[in-house]
């Protein structure tokens, strides 16, 4: 394992024995994890828990991806936190790889880094909640402008509608 690259992982003695496996747990720090709605806050640690096995020619990784994220309620705005946690299903690394379906393995080595990265981003909420039952900002909460005993102003572009009838 390299420490400047902790994910970067020495795999010749997997390659010399087709069938072995060996575990791989690590708390890495990855820079610039983040959605428009979601983000790992820098400086936690994603934690990686991998089983890489290995085949003929190549080495797959299992396991799973996990960290703490924050981001923004979708319907109140305030702020919210959460741990999202990835599945990894025997990813590929060959030597040969096929652009989006599997990962370079350069020499005797496999860079984790990207599989890590896919994984946290993919596991990131869409449109975090701060509760299921959250019904969002209450109207109350945003004042018109307008004295409570008064009405609002209309808009003069609605006052064709005013002269509408629906009755015989």
């Amino acid at each position: 394992m390299n420490a400047a690259r902790p994910l970067q992982v020495g795999v010749s003695e997997l390659l010399r024995h087709p069938g072995s496996r060996r575990p791989f747990v690590i708390d890495a720090d990855l820079d610039g994890l983040a959605l428009s709605t979601a983000e790992v806050v820098p400086g936690t640690p994603v934690h990686v828990d991998l089983v890489l096995e290995s085949l003929s020619a190549s080495v797959t990784a299992t396991g799973t991806v996990s960290v703490s994220w924050r981001g923004d309620c979708r319907r109140c705005l305030e702020p919210v936190e959460g741990e999202a946690e990835a599945e990894v299903h025997a990813e590929i690394f060959e030597p040969h790889p096929t652009e989006g379906e599997t990962y370079p393995l350069v020499g005797e080595q496999v860079d984790l880094e990207p599989l890590v990265r896919d994984a946290v981003l993919l596991a990131l909420p869409l449109a975090p909640l701060c509760a299921e039952g959250c019904r969002g900002p209450a109207p109350d909460d945003f004042p018109t402008g307008v004295p409570d005993d008064e009405e609002a102003p209309r808009d003069p572009r609605w006052a064709a509608l005013d002269d509408l009838s629906f009755e015989d």
